[in-house]
């Protein structure tokens, strides 16, 4: 793979609270994926994030306004979550609430949550795959879910994560090499008349 520019890769971590194991687990994606491409790299982490208080886009503070279009501009994307009552974080729901429509067509997402057990393990599939293809968004096949076990004071210490970690930027970075060969304006899914 050759890649001409850097790649705007993206973390989402759409724990509500810091330290979490959330953004322990979406810091070691972007990792990975920056080992094999070229990027630029932007943490987004919405704790603190100035958010709440915006019921819709045109409400957005600057620095919301700001976050949100960090979003909206990444090639890549690592989204991560928390699981809350079976489903991703209010806040992370909210974040993605307030993103353009189209602004995520023909992107590449890697999806990543976290939970307290392996029974909310699915949770990348059913929540987290859906989303991100209701905007257009390529999610890679291998997901990465983590549970509470997998970490010990928020060190991830699980090597079968660590293997799902790193299948999963080599399918980003090979996503990306096929995307680079491809006229950007032909990424973006047309939608139906």
């Amino acid at each position: 793979m050759s890649f001409v520019k850097p790649f705007n890769l993206v973390s989402i971590n759409g724990s509500p609270r810091q330290p979490s194991r959330t953004g322990v687990l979406v810091r070691a994606v972007a990792d990975a994926i920056a080992v094999r491409i070229p990027t630029d790299y932007a943490a987004v982490e919405l704790a603190g994030a100035d958010l709440l208080a915006a019921p819709d886009r045109a409400r957005l503070s600057e620095g919301g306004e700001a976050l949100v279009r960090r979003v909206e501009t990444a090639d890549v994307l690592v989204v991560g979550t928390p699981v809350y009552r079976a489903s991703y974080s209010g806040l992370f729901k909210h974040l993605f609430d307030l993103v353009h429509l189209e602004a995520l067509a023909g992107k590449v997402a890697v999806l990543v949550a976290t939970g307290g057990s392996p029974l909310h393990g699915l949770v990348t599939e059913h929540q987290l795959r859906p989303l991100l293809g209701f905007f257009g968004a390529y999610s890679v096949p291998t997901a990465i879910y983590a549970a509470e076990a997998d970490f010990v004071d928020y060190r991830l210490t699980n090597p079968a994560i660590t293997t799902r970690i790193e299948r999963a930027a080599s399918e980003a970075a090979r996503l990306l090499d096929r995307q680079a060969l491809v006229a950007p304006s032909s990424l973006v899914l047309a939608k139906s008349a």
